[in-house]
């Protein structure tokens, strides 16, 4: 009983080939979503995850139910991750398609209405990230970037 646990399906390398292919797929998603999907991780970002994981769980290992096309397919993924930071770290261009650019949405106390509109950041997002700076208002800061990794920074007067 516990080899059939083990035996897989389909060769060991489909799982491998689709865990990558899987997890640069959804990469390719989360860029196209924008720098918002998961900066700051709401209810709501959550659920996407949850219900993106079990839907990609039949991409990655099919109908399979052993243990070691699991496995596989999940190695693949942390491989892949890796390999892909191996490489941005290595080359700007790289990082810089996988990563985004930053993109300023506060410049010289005043707020960029039409960069605001064009990352999906509602005024009510950006009023959060000032409070969480310790900021009332956007009046003393200099510059204001939507980073690349959704997180919001700020660079004050002093």
């Amino acid at each position: 009983m516990l080899m059939s646990w083990l035996i897989t399906e389909d060769p060991w390398w489909t799982y491998a080939l689709r865990g990558a292919l899987t997890y640069l797929g959804l990469l390719v998603l989360m860029r196209l979503a924008g720098k918002r999907a998961f900066g700051d991780l709401s209810a709501f970002d959550v659920i996407l995850l949850a219900l993106a994981g079990g839907t990609l769980r039949t991409a990655v290992i099919g109908h399979d139910a052993s243990i070691t096309s699991a496995f596989i397919g999940v190695s693949s993924m942390l491989a892949t991750d890796k390999a892909l930071g191996w490489l941005s770290a290595r080359y700007k261009r790289v990082n810089r398609v996988f990563e985004g650019y930053p993109v300023e949405i506060v410049r010289d106390g005043h707020r960029l209405p039409d960069a605001l509109r064009r990352v999906n950041l509602p005024d009510a997002a950006l009023d959060r990230a000032l409070h969480s700076a310790g900021r009332e208002t956007e009046a003393d800061v200099v510059l204001g970037r939507l980073e690349p990794n959704g997180k919001i920074t700020f660079i004050v007067r002093k």
